[in-house]
């Protein structure tokens, strides 16, 4: 599925692109979906869908959200309540490429879908992903299927090629922030490279990649499928930070009862009451004072 030298890009780099990895057949399976949620988030003023595993909020609304002008900027786990996501993260292209990188046994761990509707200022600050959800070893890859064409204007994705290999804190006066400190913030950027693409195309991305994004200035909106998968063997050290009763789902090869152990030193996660990232990092959401 993935080339040779596509995995020593990965392995090299922290993230490589696969370009045409979803049909468009899937991509507007996965936008039905999405419509749908959008419509329904205008009959709401705050975020809403408490019926999550940990009872946070799935559908988190950017403040400003109206009826008139929905906001929708992410839905936790939809493959918690639709079977077109289950299917394309479960099965077929996406966990292959996964298990081409860290399998062949791999299991799903969380997936989220973030948007940024035209003018959002919805953004991701620099961070790494194992933070959250601290393993027993980090063979872990997040999948972040394009279904819109992803630039520079509308608030792509940002990586800091290599940063897999380093180690940052995100945690201010022993709480956990999501984030790196802002002092790191123009070394990031300077580093850092857009990975811009087209609908259907896919990035795969090591946890440990610093990674984030600005807000959408274009007049399109940018929609952004995100999934966590971890190899078999790695077996969580605190409970998700986006749970969903598919956690340790095996989606490729075979499970296992042995936990492989190679981290030596990890931060663990503090518990935040947060609904989402964008809030843990200072973002407001609809109906916040």
């Amino acid at each position: 599925m993935l080339s040779e030298d596509q995995t020593n890009h990965f392995w090299e780099h922290g993230y490589i692109v696969a370009s045409a990895a979803a049909a468009p057949e899937v991509r507007e399976m996965l936008l039905g979906e999405f419509n749908t949620w959008r419509e329904e988030s205008r009959e709401h003023d705050a975020n809403y869908g408490f019926d999550t595993v940990d009872g946070k909020a799935r559908f988190d609304l950017e403040e400003g959200h109206s009826a008139e002008h929905p906001k929708l900027r992410r839905v936790a786990n939809p493959v918690d309540i639709s079977e077109a996501y289950r299917r394309v993260l479960f099965e077929g292209t996406i966990p292959e490429m996964v298990a081409d990188l860290i399998g062949p046994d791999v299991k799903f761990h969380h997936c989220k879908l973030n948007i940024k509707m035209p003018g959002m200022d919805t953004r991701v600050e620099y961070h790494q992903d194992h933070p959250y959800d601290p393993h027993t070893n980090d063979d872990m890859v997040a999948i972040l299927l394009l279904l819109d064409d992803m630039s520079e204007e509308n608030g792509c994705l940002r990586v800091v090629p290599g940063s897999h290999c380093e180690r940052y804190s995100h945690f201010k006066d022993d709480e956990f922030t999501g984030m790196t400190t802002p002092e790191l913030y123009d070394n990031f950027q300077a580093r850092s490279v857009p990975v811009e693409g087209n609908a259907g195309d896919v990035c795969l991305m090591h946890t440990w990649t610093v990674h984030g994004g600005g807000p959408n200035r274009s007049n399109k909106v940018r929609r952004l499928l995100i999934c966590d998968y971890n190899a078999a063997d790695a077996f969580p050290l605190t409970t998700p930070a986006i749970p969903s009763p598919h956690n340790g789902r095996i989606v490729h090869g075979k499970s296992t009862r042995i936990a492989r152990l190679t981290q030596t030193e990890v931060e663990i996660r503090t518990p935040y009451k947060d609904d989402s990232f964008f809030g843990l990092t200072g973002q407001k959401a609809a109906g916040e004072s």
